[in-house]
């Protein structure tokens, strides 16, 4: 058995990673304004520097919750977008008229690009529709031509 050591011989405790970081800025803090006369005592000027360091802290998580939230909205409107490029090609190839054709769907940001040759002017009108009737879509932009002759 190998013997405990006594109190004096145990390590010391190591501070907490965080806690360190914000004393040394701190400590940095209080040697910049060394060389001006401040009334406040030097616990006043570590928890000033604390506190300004703990503001700092939180402001940076604002940041980046805000900008985890914008990610998380981009990303929602691109599986959207997917969503409602998939939903109009469906459309488009069930239709009898439409289905043989070549055209063309992008959608950004929910807006529809129809893009392509149409049989007819009703055709291309119907496809216009099919794209309109999907649920989130904001608008369409038909580009279709109508095939001469």
């Amino acid at each position: 058995m190998t013997p405990r050591p006594t109190p004096t011989q145990r390590r010391p405790r190591r501070a907490h990673p965080a806690i360190a970081i914000v004393a040394a800025a701190a400590l940095a803090t209080l040697a910049a304004c060394g060389a001006e006369e401040d009334p406040r005592t030097a616990g006043q000027q570590l928890d000033d520097a604390v506190a300004a360091a703990k503001v700092e802290t939180q402001a940076a998580g604002d940041r980046i919750a805000q900008e985890a939230r914008e990610a998380r909205a981009e990303i929602g409107e691109t599986v959207t977008d997917a969503r409602i490029t998939a939903a109009v090609n469906a459309r488009l190839a069930s239709d009898t008229e439409l289905s043989a054709l070549r055209i063309d769907v992008d959608t950004e940001a929910g807006h529809v690009v129809l893009d392509g040759e149409a049989p007819s002017p009703a055709a291309k009108a119907r496809a216009e529709q099919l794209a309109r009737d999907i649920d989130g879509v904001l608008g369409v932009d038909n580009r279709l031509t109508v095939r001469a002759g």
